[in-house]
Parts: C-alpha cells; structure tokens; sequence
C-alpha cells in the first residue's frame, strides 16, 4: 500500500528552509564559536581610536601640520565613513568585541552631529540674505550672478570677484539690486542703502574684506563680507593655514570693535565651524545653518560637497532658515538664510 508523507508546518517543524530554522541555527553557530569575542581586535581597537578621535578633537594639536584644524574640517566624515568601514569589518570577522565597540564611535558622531541631522528650518523673517563665492575663474559670471539673484536674497555677498568681471556682475544685477560697492575682489549688492562702506584689513596686503552699514525698514544691520585666504593639504607641510588663521584674528577684532549690535558675517572662510583656528570669529556669532538649517549644509567642492566653509553668521538677529542655493558656473555652491532683524536677540 502507497503511504503520503506529510511534512509538519506547526511552529514544530524541521523544515531547514524555515526562516524560524535558520535563526535557531544561527544563534546556535554563535554560541558554538568560542572565537567570537576573541577576534576582530583590530577593528574594535580602531573602534575605540575612531571614537576617542572625535570625543578629543580639541585636544589635537595644530603644532605639526595644523592636524587639530584639519581633523575639524572633515569632523563629520570620520563617522560617516569610518562607522560603516568598521561595522562591515566587525561582521566579515564575525566579531561580537568589534561589533560592540562599534558602537562607541556611533554614539559620539551622534552626540556632535546628531542634532544637524534634522530640519530645523523655521518661517517668517524680514531679511533674506546669501553669498557666494563665484569663482574667478567661473566660465559663466552672468548665469552665475542671475541664479544667485533669483534666490530672493536681499542682501547679497559675492567674494572672488575678478577685476575683469566685476562690470559683467554689475551689469547682471543692476535690476535687482539699487545698491552695491565692491571693495577689491569682495562685493555686497542690496535692495537697501548701504552706508558708511568701508574695506577692512584682514593682513593680507590687498583687500578681501569689506563691512557696511545695511539700513533696513526695520534698522541698520552691521553687514561683514569677507573671504578667508585658501589653505591647502600639503604632503611635506600637512594642512597649511597660517595665514587663513592671521586672518581671521583680524576680522575677529574687527567684529569685535563693531559699534552696532546687529551683526551679519557673509563669506568664505576656508574653514568649518568646528576649526578652532576660526575662534576669534565664531565665538562672537551664531551660525544660521547650525541653528535653523536642514542638514550639514556642505558648500565645497560644488561637485561633491564635502564641508561647509561658506558662512552664514549673526549677532543680535534671530535667524530663521538657512539653505543652499543650487550650482552655478563656479566650485562653490551659494548658500541663503533668513533672519528676523525687527525684535532681533
């Protein structure tokens, strides 16, 4: 006589094929591998390094090859792209000691970062303002200053201005903007009188920075545009700052002896806010993108953002929202915020 046989299907079953199998064998295999603690040591020793890292970024000196500062530029991505190398190398291993220690440079990345990763962005506001460094070498300085001037900006700061180029920006934003000065290779463009413009000394020997007095409806806002000198990672010389650091002490001082109490910084300051060489400068104000932006707000290079050296930043407004603007013909991507000047803190 022919007899059926029937394969149980009852949470009893022994079908190898059940995902309720394959879980039981698995923890089964792990509880089997003495190994399991004991390897991945290397991984999990960079672990504790990586966390260690961004836990002590401070306590990094700039004595060899500025490497605090250079360690603060590129802050975010030591989690970005360290945490997920780590966590595959853990399961390759198949390392418990790895893949908990793991854990300790994703918990630091998100008590740094974690707030920046939400959007922040708020409405209202009376002033919208941007900048953009455009690249003296911008194929396109008449697209460039038309997208930057559709933005609705109020206020606009444009640094890396070639003499050669300055008549073609002028001319691309005249119907936009009433009021403008250009002070050696910085400019500001305003719906609102601009007065007592002046140039102001950053150590350079030659002008790339400017400060004027932007009268609003609702008041003067002490506006400052600057562009930092470029730094550069060199082999031999490691993160080479020195100047972008002088500089940036003396614009420090100089916002510091600012007689308004409203304050707007607009530029490119080679540098994060995380770069302590910028102290002098970001102590004194409050960055629009870390207070209302959405995101990290990456600027450069504009064909793959990587940091945010182009600012934002205000004392005595209430910022509101703070963006990036889309590309343009140069290396940087515009950013805009939005503030409210009347009732200003």
């Amino acid at each position: 006589m022919a007899q059926a046989y029937m394969t149980e299907t009852g949470s009893g079953g022994t079908d190898p094929h059940r995902p309720g199998s394959r879980l039981r064998r698995l923890r089964q295999s792990l509880r089997d591998d003495r190994g399991i603690w004991r390897r991945g040591i290397v991984p999990a020793a960079l672990a504790v390094l990586l966390a260690l890292v961004m836990l002590l970024h401070a306590q990094i000196p700039n004595d060899i090859g500025n490497l605090g500062s250079l360690t603060e530029t590129f802050l975010p991505w030591l989690g970005v792209v360290g945490v997920p190398l780590l966590l595959i190398l853990a399961l390759v291993r198949k390392s418990a000691t790895a893949l908990i220690a793991v854990l300790l440079p994703a918990a630091v990345w998100f008590n740094l970062f974690g707030g920046l990763l939400g959007d922040k962005t708020g409405s209202g506001g009376d002033l919208t303002v941007a900048t953009h460094n455009v690249n003296a070498e911008n194929p396109d300085p008449s697209g460039t200053a038309r997208a930057v001037a559709d933005s609705g900006a109020d206020v606009l700061a444009l640094e890396e201005l070639k003499a050669s180029a300055v008549p073609v920006y002028e001319h691309a934003l005249a119907s936009t903007y009433k009021y403008h000065s250009v002070q050696g290779t910085v400019g500001l463009w305003s719906k609102y009188p601009l007065a007592h413009v002046r140039s102001v000394d950053i150590k350079l020997g030659w002008t790339r920075a400017m400060r004027a007095t932007v009268e609003t409806p609702e008041g003067e806002v002490a506006v400052y545009v600057a562009h930092m000198p470029s730094v550069r990672v060199k082999l031999a010389a490691g993160f080479t700052a020195r100047q972008r650091d002088t500089s940036a002490d003396a614009l420090g001082e100089a916002i510091a002896d600012e007689s308004l109490s409203r304050v707007i910084l607009l530029g490119d300051l080679n540098g994060t806010m995380n770069d302590r060489a910028l102290n002098a400068v970001t102590s004194q104000l409050r960055s629009t993108q870390g207070a209302v932006g959405s995101g990290f707000g990456f600027s450069w290079p504009a064909s793959f953002p990587m940091a945010r050296i182009d600012q934002i930043m205000v004392r005595g407004l209430d910022p509101v929202s703070s963006w990036t603007l889309p590309r343009t013909g140069s290396d940087h991507l515009p950013v805009a915020a939005r503030v409210k000047v009347d009732g200003g803190s």
